[in-house]
């Protein structure tokens, strides 16, 4: 079983940046990546990126491609979703999920542990 606890949500104007948290803790060794995805208001959940616990790379969703960076800190099992030009659509709740079995897994049933996701606003 792996917890993930989300940090870092709020409110920022379009074009600002935030960067979000992801704290992971039991039985980390066993999920292959961890991935974040984004739901909108009465849209379903969808992909945005994921990074392999092992080696570091990533992968992310087009829409987001140059302006998202995944990165993590393996000292505090925690990665990280820095977000850079904020558009209003990113306006969502961010969950962070651990799971996946291959390279380039973007399905929410890949992933089998989530966090309780966080709060991003952004203002026009």
């Amino acid at each position: 079983q792996v917890q993930l606890v989300e940090s870092g949500g709020g409110l920022v104007q379009a074009g600002g940046s935030l960067r979000l948290s992801c704290a992971a803790s039991g039985r980390t060794y066993t999920r292959y990546a961890l991935g974040w995805f984004r739901q909108a208001p009465g849209k379903e959940r969808e992909f945005v990126g994921a990074i392999i616990w092992s080696g570091g790379s990533t992968y992310y969703a087009d829409s987001v491609k140059g302006r998202f960076t995944i990165s993590r800190d393996n000292a505090k099992n925690t990665v990280y979703l820095q977000m850079n030009s904020l558009k209003p659509e990113g306006t969502a709740v961010y969950y962070c999920a651990a799971g996946g079995s291959a390279w380039g897994a973007r399905r929410t049933s890949d992933f089998g542990s989530w966090g309780q996701g966080s709060q991003v606003t952004v203002s026009s």
